[in-house]
């Protein structure tokens, strides 16, 4: 069964953790610029633990998501990181995803989308009978109105000639 991972690492609940995303973003950038995690972490006076919890994405090791959120917006501030990008990730959390499932599923609304346009023919032949009856029934009323009206009427001479 083949899975597409957005970034190695799942957490118990088949899950893309957002912070082990973010973690790797600070890590790399902590990395490029040559800083232990000692002098990043005394440089933001946050203890050295905390930030090596950050960059592993372990939320056991770590204070609440408040708090985290404050020291992540700091430590992507003091490392010139995008800060809005690293903080919307947290709002993101992304499945792991199953390419099985996924055109099983496809298959299953083409499927049930191909017997919605199967029309029952004898149904529709009904439907035919039935609107064309409606149809002759709503005329010949139609032209019987007119017909008793036209009968009714007396033309305009017939009138002057009473009149007078």
């Amino acid at each position: 069964m083949r899975e597409i991972k957005s970034v190695s690492g799942n957490n118990n609940k088949g899950e893309t953790s957002s912070l082990k995303r973010i973690g790797n973003f600070i890590k790399e950038a902590r990395l490029s610029r040559n800083q232990s995690i000692e002098e990043l972490a005394s440089d933001l006076k946050i203890g050295a633990h905390q930030l090596e919890a950050i960059e592993a994405g372990n939320e056991e090791k770590l204070p609440e998501e408040v708090f985290v959120k404050a020291m992540v917006r700091r430590i992507s501030q003091k490392l010139k990181l995008d800060t809005e990008f690293i903080m919307d990730e947290f709002k993101t959390e992304r499945k792991k995803v199953n390419i099985e499932e996924i055109v099983e599923e496809a298959s299953k609304k083409d499927h049930s989308f191909i017997q919605s346009k199967n029309l029952n023919p004898v149904g529709f032949i009904i439907f035919i009978l039935i609107s064309g009856l409606l149809g002759l029934i709503s005329s010949s009323l139609i032209l019987n109105l007119f017909s008793d009206s036209s009968q009714n009427q007396t033309p305009k001479q017939e009138l002057i000639k009473k009149t007078k």
